[in-house]
């Protein structure tokens, strides 16, 4: 390998979210790497430092060129520049989408066991969660699509948030589940913001399928959320962008977007996303194969060490969705006590919404090292749970 994903780097008492915990404490919670960024995004963003001024920024031609380019090349998705938009980030994207075209007690359609902020993005602008339980069946996903038509159907859901690929269950939709989706959006004025942070850390040899080219209606009645964020470890630079091809749909976009003030880009924003896509592919293809290694690593250490906890098999993310049914009745019980009991720092199911009851969330994108720190943590904790 060219890049060191090995390398150990003391996070501790460096202001990270993550690695804010006590000294006995391991976090695989949040979902952020314990990689270096490529050395690529570096220079980018040291040559960006040296010129010693950071006042206000506009977006450059390279940087609309960078993601419509990564977009066409990596995952066959054709983009014109009049229909991207800077955002800080997606999160931010979403929940401004949100209010924008929603008024309170409307409800909003979740795909549970989903990525837990979007109930925040969705109750947080006073309307109200609408679930399209996933079924789980011999440790696999599918939607739920007579229920979605059900829930879709309802006059008071206008507004749907998708997940693609989905956290935390690791699922690639196939295509043509992302055209039923968007077809059932087309009938009933549903419109899809489709998170999408997460394209890029798919398996080697396998790509996601972005909902805007799947067919004519999923391109209508969508808005894409992407960022270079997740699968360069760039979450504190604050950039994203959001692809909106319908003009009536994108100014309503565009308009919440620059009300909250979350279009502006900062001073290594646009560097950092440029330099990912024009010079990170080669560190991002060796970290996915780095990341997939270790889900195999774990894979294969439950099966011999704990086959009491399954992990489910993933295409996507760097995130293990493991099944605790047989050991604890409560995803959320069984991470306190893992943390109280070995310092392991892992999220219950729970907080995903319906479905996530008997599931932990664990973030294996670290050095190998660390990944068998956390499984053997793991072990000792479920071995003396008092329910096991």
């Amino acid at each position: 390998m060219k890049y060191d994903f090995d390398k150990i780097i003391d996070r501790r008492k460096t202001a990270s979210l993550k690695w804010d915990v006590k000294d006995n404490e391991l976090p695989m919670w949040v979902a952020d790497m314990d990689f270096e960024a490529a050395p690529e995004i570096t220079e980018a963003l040291k040559s960006r430092l040296l010129q010693g001024i950071f006042g206000y920024e506009i977006l450059p031609d390279a940087w609309y060129e960078s993601y419509i380019n990564w977009w066409d090349k990596r995952h066959g998705l054709k983009m014109e520049k009049e229909n991207l938009i800077f955002s800080t980030g997606v999160i931010p994207s979403i929940s401004s989408i949100v209010r924008k075209l929603t008024t309170p007690n409307e409800n909003v359609l979740i795909q549970t066991p989903v990525y837990n902020v979007f109930f925040n993005c969705i109750e947080n602008n006073g309307c109200r969660v609408t679930e399209n339980a996933l079924v789980y069946k011999d440790n696999a996903y599918t939607m739920d699509l007579a229920d979605l038509e059900k829930k879709m159907a309802d006059p008071q859901t206008n507004l749907m948030i998708f997940c693609n690929p989905h956290n935390p269950v690791g699922k690639i939709w196939d295509r043509d589940t992302l055209a039923a989706v968007g077809s059932l959006a087309k009938k009933y004025h549903v419109t899809v913001i489709s998170d999408e942070i997460h394209c890029d850390i798919t398996v080697p040899g396998k790509d996601y399928i972005p909902f805007a080219c799947v067919s004519e209606d999923c391109r209508e009645v969508s808005i894409t959320c992407i960022a270079p964020t997740k699968a360069f470890n760039l979450a504190g630079l604050h950039t994203s962008a959001v692809y909106v091809a319908d003009s009536f749909l994108r100014h309503k976009v565009w308009r919440a977007l620059n009300t909250d003030e979350v279009a502006e880009p900062n001073s290594f924003a646009t560097a950092a996303s440029i330099a990912a896509f024009e010079k990170g592919a080669a560190w991002l293809d060796e970290m996915r194969a780095y990341v997939f290694e270790n889900k195999k690593t774990v894979t294969e250490f439950l099966k011999k060490e704990m086959p009491k906890i399954k992990a489910v098999e993933t295409e996507a993310t760097y995130l293990m969705w493991l099944d605790v049914s047989q050991v604890s009745d409560s995803g959320r019980k069984l991470a306190a006590y893992l943390r109280a009991k070995t310092g392991l720092f892992v999220t219950g199911g729970e907080a995903y919404g319906t479905g996530g009851e008997h599931f932990l969330r664990m973030n294996v994108a670290c050095p190998k090292s660390i990944c068998m720190d956390g499984l053997n943590r793991l072990k000792a904790g479920a071995e003396s749970f008092p329910n096991a």
